[in-house]
This record gives structure tokens, C-alpha cells and sequence, in this order.
């Protein structure tokens, strides 16, 4: 997939293109829906099928106050729309000039002068342009005078629920640490990616080492408490079944930040430091406790240990 930053680094005559247009914020089941969708129309007309997104929420700039954490970074959407066989993503920085510009000259400038537009998706509910005036109303009144036809995608509904797939109600569920619920809506395992530093050792102490996350990921991380999931080494390509563990650690109480630490199960001496690796949570066992003493902690690893492995099984 091509990675353009601006509509001055796509190659003149780079059309025509199919368009989806969105935040794409964890590229989750509902934006799955639309690229789907998006890259069977443009392989029926011979277009090439380009996402175009933003560089940050809009929120950020429109209102700060108001603006969620999201659930993945900038380069996590890049990768995973990459990987829905997309031609090329267009990442627009979303600052006070793109804010202030009208939707008419979003679409003039930006769909049919760079990446010469010939079918645009988007969701019911999604805005651009100045104000938000940018509706699909106005792209369908648009549309004539520059060659190019609007499909609006339906919302996408787990099966069983009532409430339609959205960032918002993933980062809901993240923070309850549902993630089997969130793994639906997303289409995916909920995941951080980090490098593995050196922690303070404790679960070797305990028996139970575990591979430290450096506080820096890319993704939204879960509610505190103790996951089943995987470990996913990207320097040997190895996925290892895993106990996780998120948060301040309350037993020792001297753990500032929230931390994710991963024990591999059923593994003896494996050097991960320095390694590039991804958690996946695959389901919460317990919230986060404080155990008076060493001796407690370590008795109910050991359970949540053997409460991983029987969950990993059924996984596999």
C-alpha cells in the first residue's frame, strides 16, 4: 500500500479512485465493512481503492477538551488498513487550515484534483469541511458537475447487540476490560506493541518472569488486570502463549505507572529484552488485587496461570 502525507506527494493523474473517507480509528469491523465494500466497487470500475484519513482526531484541533484517546496510533491504522489490501492511504494533517476549509473545496482540491474521484464512501454519520457542513447530502449534490457517484455504507451490528460498531464503544469496553467483546467489534485481538525493558524483577523472584512493555505502545490499552493472550515476538516471529498482566502492580505499591507485562507460558530462560513485541488479549481473568504478602501473589499467578493455559487451549 502507497502512503501519501499530502495531496502535493500523489503523482499527477494518479486516478481514477474509489474513495473511502473516515477517521478510521482501530480499523475496526464497521471501517472493515467499508473497505470491503470499497474494493469491490473499485476493482468493478478499474479504479484504485484509496482510504483518506487524518493525521489525528479532528477533536484534537476542533476540541481539545473533548477529544478521546485513541485506540490506535497513526502508523498501528496505517498497518492494519495495509493489510486490508488497500492501493494507497491519503494521511491529511488535520490543522486549523484543513479545519477552516470548506467542504466544496475538500472535495474540489482534495478527491477529484489529487486523486481524481470517481466513487466516494462514506458512513451516514460521517462530516468534513468547515463546520462539518460536509454531509453525504452534499457530496450526492456534488457529485454530477465532477464525474463521480456517493454509496453510503450501512452501520455494521454485532450479532446479539443493539449498539453499531464505533471507536467509542471499543474504548468503552477497553476500559471495562472486555476484550472478548472488543476482539468482535474490532475483527481482531485487542493489541500493544512495545519494546521489552527491563522491569524490577519481581515476577522472577515470584517464579512467573515476566516480559516488560515500555510505557510507550501504540494502541489503547485495556482496563488493570490479569488477561490470557499472546505474545507476538517480531524478531523471531514467534507467538507464545501468555499471562498478562496490566497495571501499577498493587501488591508492591510502588510501581508509578500502569505497566504490561507478559509471562510466557511454559517457557524456561527465553531472552526477550530489546525484543519488538505485540500482546494480544484474548480474554480478562480477574481485576487487579493487593495480596498481603509475596506468598498470596505468588499462589494466585500460579492460578492465573493454569486459568490462561485451559483458555489458550480452546484458542488454538
Amino acid at each position: 500500500m502507497i502512503v501519501f502525507r499530502s495531496p502535493d506527494e500523489v503523482p499527477h493523474g494518479f486516478g481514477p479512485s474509489a474513495v473511502a473517507i473516515g477517521k478510521f480509528d482501530g480499523v475496526h469491523a464497521g471501517h472493515r465493512a467499508v473497505i470491503q465494500r470499497l474494493k469491490e466497487a473499485a476493482a468493478a470500475s478499474g479504479s484504485q481503492a484509496v482510504a483518506v484519513t487524518f493525521d489525528r482526531n479532528p477533536l484534537a484541533v476542533l476540541r481539545p477538551d473533548r477529544c478521546p484517546e485513541n485506540v490506535v496510533t497513526v502508523d498501528r491504522k496505517l498497518e492494519l488498513l495495509g493489510e486490508l489490501g488497500l492501493d494507497a492511504t491519503l494521511v491529511l494533517t488535520f490543522d486549523e487550515e484543513l479545519a477552516s476549509r470548506s467542504a466544496e473545496a475538500f472535495v474540489v482540491d482534495i478527491l477529484v484534483g489529487a486523486l481524481g474521484v470517481s466513487q466516494v464512501l462514506v458512513g451516514e454519520d460521517f462530516r468534513f469541511g468547515r463546520g462539518g457542513e460536509g454531509t453525504p447530502a452534499l457530496l450526492r449534490r456534488l457529485a454530477p458537475t465532477h464525474g463521480f457517484t456517493v454509496e453510503v455504507v450501512d452501520d455494521v451490528y454485532l450479532a446479539g447487540s443493539e449498539r453499531r460498531v464505533s471507536s467509542t464503544w471499543i474504548r468503552e469496553l477497553l476500559v471495562e476490560g472486555d476484550v472478548e467483546e472488543a476482539a468482535r467489534a474490532l475483527g481482531r485481538y485487542p493489541d500493544v506493541r512495545g519494546e521489552v525493558v527491563h522491569g524490577l524483577k519481581r515476577g522472577r523472584e515470584l517464579g512467573f518472569p515476566t516480559a516488560n512493555l515500555s510505557t510507550i505502545t501504540d494502541a489503547f490499552v485495556p482496563a488493570d488486570g490479569v488477561y490470557a493472550g499472546w505474545l507476538v515476538d517480531h524478531d523471531t516471529g514467534i507467538r507464545h502463549p501468555s499471562a498478562i498482566s496490566v497495571g501499577t502492580n498493587p501488591t508492591f505499591d510502588d510501581v508509578l505507572e500502569r505497566q504490561v507485562e507478559a509471562h510466557v507460558l511454559d517457557e524456561t530462560g527465553l531472552e526477550l529484552y530489546g525484543h519488538d513485541v505485540t500482546v494480544e488479549f484474548v480474554r480478562r481473568l480477574r481485576g487487579m488485587v493487593a495480596y498481603e504478602g509475596i506468598e498470596k501473589l505468588a499462589a494466585q499467578i500460579a492460578v492465573d496461570v493454569a486459568d490462561a493455559r485451559v483458555v489458550l487451549a480452546a484458542q488454538a
